[in-house]
């Protein structure tokens, strides 16, 4: 069942202009991207830094409001969503940030942070919000007596688990997870992820998992879509989008990727140059500058999204993928 239907959402920032420089230009941040997410399944969101992903992640959620385009969950458009309405679709659709420490108030406890959008939301008593702030604490593996702590008694891996509870506090259906676990070390890196893992087995929670982490991403998606300067240039389920790469900057992306193992050795796919600037892409193909493929036709004409050997579950943006 679909929970999130993404049509055409671009999300343009104008940068410049002024009273004596005329109009302004625009950082075409994320450009035409359409998918779709089932409900209980994690899409992970993978591409280099300045791809756009994060202010995806932020847009589909109104953190920030989109250019045009449409996002549908379940039966709502969120886009078009009133003051009230969004305010009670936020019970749904919660985040959860690239850093635990500036994403928690100093000022307030991390029981308080939790119990917030409790008490925003008018949920249960002040006794009762206490009640299940502490079983939040116990279901992402905090103590008790950490309730009363403030964040800077924390480590990062323990504040990104104070983060995970005050998602869940509301018990959303659609987690958007921006970098969740780059700030933290591996080991607890793989801590959260389980932790991740486990809690969407209990909740029955949606993700879209943002990260430049491709072993990550692996690990936790059940599908996988690629962004290059903010379109989405493959997208699939996780072994065919691994195993099966059908965009060269897909496949270049994954051979960067370090293996550790030294009796296997990737296949050498070295992206050349810089990702060009979203105030003025390339004309055809975004990837056409970087890309050892590129023709004629992959300079005038920009590629569609569509099926890989006719596939319609995995789709790529390119004039030379199998069709």
């Amino acid at each position: 069942m679909t929970l999130l239907d993404v049509r055409d959402l671009s999300k343009h920032f104008p940068v410049g202009g002024g009273f004596f420089r005329g109009s302004k230009a625009l950082v075409r941040a994320v450009e035409q991207v359409s998918f779709t997410v089932n409900e209980g399944e994690t899409l992970g969101l993978v591409g280099e830094s300045g791809c756009g992903k994060s202010t995806l992640g932020r847009t589909l959620l109104r953190l920030e409001e989109a250019t045009s385009g449409t996002v549908r969950f379940g039966d709502k458009d969120v886009l078009k969503a009133s003051r009230s309405e969004l305010f009670a679709l936020r019970r749904d659709m919660q985040m959860v940030f690239q850093d635990p420490y500036s994403s928690l108030n100093p000022r307030l406890t991390v029981g308080e942070s939790v119990a917030e959008p409790l008490e925003i939301h008018r949920i249960g008593s002040r006794r009762e919000r206490r009640e299940m702030v502490r079983e939040l604490f116990r279901k992402v593996g905090l103590r008790d007596e950490m309730l009363d702590r403030f964040p800077n008694e924390f480590s990062g891996g323990q504040r990104q688990r104070v983060g995970l509870a005050r998602a869940l506090a509301l018990r959303p259906r659609l987690i958007v997870a921006d970098e969740p676990v780059s700030a933290l070390d591996v080991s607890v890196q793989a801590q959260v992820l389980n932790l991740m893992a486990a809690l969407q087995r209990e909740f029955g929670l949606t993700y879209i998992f943002i990260s430049h982490d491709l072993s990550v991403v692996d690990y936790i998606s059940d599908r996988i879509a690629v962004m290059y300067l903010g379109r989405i240039v493959e997208i699939g389920p996780r072994e065919r989008v691994f195993r099966q790469t059908a965009h060269p900057y897909s496949r270049a992306l994954i051979a960067s990727s370090p293996i550790p193992d030294p009796t296997r050795r990737g296949e050498s796919s070295v992206i050349r140059g810089e990702i060009a600037s979203p105030l003025n892409p390339p004309s055809g193909c975004a990837f056409n500058p970087r890309c050892p493929l590129a023709t004629e036709q992959c300079l005038r004409e920009r590629p569609e999204l569509l099926p890989v050997l006719g596939d319609a579950s995995h789709q790529t943006a390119c004039h030379h993928a199998p069709r």
